[in-house]
């Protein structure tokens, strides 16, 4: 082969690099971002969102039902990151599907209230009334916590967020009746309960004021909810440039200055 046939394959190789390599740089500057129900994604998309996108970045949203779907899209890399959930809760997804996936940097999170249609502030539980409850284990000991903050339950001090159950409520002097079901479904269920101790980020997605609640739960900083990411790429440049948006002068400015975020859980930074 003649020497300037093998130059010009050889040129025609180091393009086919090079246009390689910027398809794969240009592929990295787009993330993508599951939600379930809740402020986050326009937390994310109008605190965060410009920063990143002043970056060169490209945003991409994606709805889910549910937390093991969207934690298993993370574990699988069919998405970038996801913003529902806090640390016990994670860890039980984790452990449940035998995956690697982290927190990077905590989010302004609505705490979770007891809320009722029936019943107002002050007033004591009669014998046998319900109380909607989530049927995740680490949400549901948000409740008992909750419940037990009021003086209508005690639950054990062994108590474990990961594998809490009603069995671990040691005393139950109202009688209360516990009704398990789906947190995304606790809202529409409201009218059928005497109580509901329904998570913030559903109560607030659907029109439900804060302040509305007869009782907002304790500020419990396992509780405030994170940006998770697989654990391969906790140190990647996405993930430090999504936790540098969330520290950033921006970020704060639009948590402090908005009166929604009123009564949120605030990571240490905000503070």
């Amino acid at each position: 082969m003649s020497t300037g046939k093998i130059s010009f394959l050889a040129s025609l190789l180091l393009m086919a690099v090079s246009s390689s390599g910027h398809a794969a740089d240009s592929a990295n500057k787009t993330i993508t971002l599951g939600f379930n129900p809740g402020p986050y994604e326009e937390q994310f998309a109008k605190g965060v969102g410009p920063f990143l996108e002043a970056k060169g970045y490209k945003l991409v949203y994606k709805d889910f039902s549910d937390g093991i779907q969207v934690n298993n899209a993370v574990a699988t890399g069919a998405i970038d990151g996801n913003i529902m959930q806090h640390p016990i809760y994670l860890q039980s997804v984790n452990d449940r599907l035998g995956i690697d996936n982290v927190g990077i940097v905590q989010v302004p999170t609505p705490p979770m209230g007891l809320y009722s249609n029936k019943h107002k502030a002050g007033e004591k539980p009669q014998p046998g009334e319900t109380i909607s409850v989530p049927n995740q284990a680490s949400n549901e000991y948000r409740a008992a916590l909750l419940l037990q903050d009021l003086g209508w339950i005690k639950i054990s001090a062994k108590s474990d967020p990961a594998t809490f159950s009603q069995k671990d409520i040691t005393e139950n002097p109202y009688k209360l009746v516990f009704k398990e079901m789906d947190n995304a479904q606790q809202v529409r269920a409201l009218p059928d309960v005497d109580y509901g101790a329904i998570q913030g980020n559903f109560a607030v997605s659907s029109g439900m004021k804060l302040n509305s609640a007869l009782k907002l739960e304790n500020p419990v900083k396992g509780f405030i909810n994170v940006v998770t990411v697989a654990g391969k790429n906790k140190d990647a440049q996405f993930a430090q440039d999504i936790v540098a948006g969330y520290h950033s002068a921006e970020f704060k400015e639009y948590i402090l200055s908005n009166p929604q975020y009123q009564g949120y859980l605030l990571p240490d930074y905000l503070k």
